[in-house]
């Protein structure tokens, strides 16, 4: 059963994607919060809004940004996220999948906790995401990585890549092993 989360403790070793609002509408509202390092909270009975200029990792949280805007650590940005939004969070736990959009080359890390997540991806802890999502940033925006590898159709190899590395704890150099012959 996922921990109940509210204006109490939502703070407190979570991880959250907020979903970008515009700032006007938190105008009218008094804030509820503001941290030391100037982000402010505006408490609702159905979840917070968050106003700050840095979002990812805050302290011992892991919280996300849903944006259509690219960079938005460079300004100031509201976001909103439900209580029932926030999950529990911790380094060692295998807490973490990944999601990757091959046509626009965007790769991002869930929780299991989302209730989108399938069962078909791997879960792995906050240090394996990170490194998974560097390989897989690779794989997407280069080509030196296929260099040395049999194959006829590039795209058709990142997408085996691609799937391989999401939904297995195969490395890297065990993958394109398969393609060496």
């Amino acid at each position: 059963m996922a921990k109940n989360y509210n204006k109490f403790n939502f703070h407190k070793h979570t991880f959250c994607v907020f979903k970008e609002v515009n700032a006007e509408v938190v105008k009218n509202l008094q804030p509820s919060h503001k941290s030391s390092s100037g982000s402010t909270y505006y408490f609702t009975e159905a979840g917070v809004y968050r106003v700050s200029n840095h979002w990812g990792r805050a302290a011992n949280c892991r919280w996300r940004l849903e944006s259509d805007h690219k960079n938005v650590n460079q300004s100031t940005k509201a976001g909103y996220a439900n209580w029932t939004d926030f999950y529990p969070n911790n380094e060692q736990e295998n807490l973490f999948y990944i999601e990757v959009d091959e046509q626009t080359r965007e790769v991002s890390f869930q929780h299991k906790n989302n209730p989108k997540y399938d069962g078909k991806a791997q879960l792995r802890n906050a240090s394996e995401t990170a490194k998974v999502i560097r390989t897989l940033n690779e794989v997407l925006t280069t080509d030196n990585w296929a260099k040395y590898l049999n194959f006829e159709d590039l795209d058709a190899l990142r997408s085996e890549v691609i799937h391989q590395l999401i939904t297995t704890n195969t490395s890297f150099i065990e993958i394109k092993r398969k393609f060496t012959n």
